[in-house]
């Protein structure tokens, strides 16, 4: 059995809307209304957000607030290092999903010599860099982190030294970079991004999974296929990003998206992904309850997140 620690990240400096600094609670408010106990089980850990950026002037416009992403990296990336060396498996819950890009850097740090994959389970890819972003927010940007590319090929913005400084200071987070190959990558239910972010996908050869697939296919034989392709990684991390789901449910996020996974696809696929003995690390992201009617899109998340945990807890 899997000794559990949940990390919650209450930040949105990272995301184009507001609100997204309350998922988290909007997630522990639908397990009260279910009448769960679910957050009693488990110890906890805050990270301390840089959210009082949100009522400063952008310094970066390439890169809104990287300089409150870069603390919440090093304190992410230490909290994420330091429960997987002491063989907890952490569950990240987070606002906006410009720091998974930290969660990464502590897996890695934890083992270093290991090899990391990633289930990027979200409708965005997620690679964009200062020099290539269309809106400036660090939530489009956090598996180039991990990868460690600037995709100077594609180049749009000219970059002050000070963005440029403290951009190479989050791909070089825990002095590993990349953390992770490119092609160690899958994404599922991608279908929103930009040209910029297909020419990494296609240059690197990185594995899409689109939703028709998942839906011709079915979760089961999709985890299959996923691992048979990740065979050669030690570790595995699961991002989910709330907006995968369809844009009819996950009203409440910041960017929803039609043509995605139903409810019921997303918690089989995600809980078929928690059987794997290689899984390290799970992500929710992105709930945004401003946006909501009724706290219906945290009520999925934590369908889908005490769902995940009860596998884990089994296998």
């Amino acid at each position: 059995m899997k000794n559990i620690k949940i990390i919650e990240v209450k930040s949105e400096i990272g995301a184009g809307t507001r609100g997204a600094s309350l998922g988290v609670d909007a997630i522990k408010i639908a397990a009260l209304d279910f009448m769960s106990n679910f957050f009693v089980h488990f110890p906890t850990e805050e990270i301390e957000t840089e959210n009082k950026l949100l009522f400063e002037p952008i310094e970066s416009p390439y890169a809104k607030r990287i300089k409150g992403t870069l603390a919440l990296y090093e304190r992410i990336s230490k909290s994420v290092a330091d429960t997987v060396k002491q063989n907890w498996f952490p569950i990240v819950l987070s606002g906006d999903h410009s720091t998974a890009g930290a969660t990464i850097a502590g897996l890695k740090m934890a083992r270093p010599g290991s090899k990391l994959g990633v289930i990027w389970i979200d409708a965005h890819a997620d690679l964009h860099t200062p020099y290539t972003t269309p809106s400036g927010n660090m939530h489009g940007m956090p598996l180039a982190t991990a990868i460690a590319e600037d995709n100077e090929d594609n180049k749009v913005h000219e970059v002050d030294d000070n963005t440029a400084k403290m951009w190479n200071a989050l791909k070089n987070i825990g002095k590993i970079a990349p953390k992770v190959s490119p092609e160690d990558i899958v994404f599922i239910s991608l279908r929103d991004y930009e040209k910029e972010e297909e020419y990494l996908i296609k240059k690197h050869g990185m594995k899409v999974i689109t939703t028709s697939e998942v839906r011709r296919k079915g979760p089961e034989n999709i985890a299959r296929s996923v691992f048979r392709y990740l065979s050669d990684c030690d570790m595995l991390y699961v991002s989910f990003d709330v907006d995968s789901l369809d844009s009819s449910i996950s009203k409440g996020t910041g960017t929803p998206v039609s043509n995605g996974l139903r409810e019921r696809e997303a918690e089989d696929l995600v809980s078929k992904f928690m059987q794997h003995r290689k899984i390290c690390c799970f992500e929710i992201t992105e709930v945004n309850p401003t946006l909501d009617r009724e706290n219906l899109m945290a009520e999925i998340a934590f369908n889908i997140l005490q769902r995940s945990v009860n596998v884990l807890m089994m296998n």
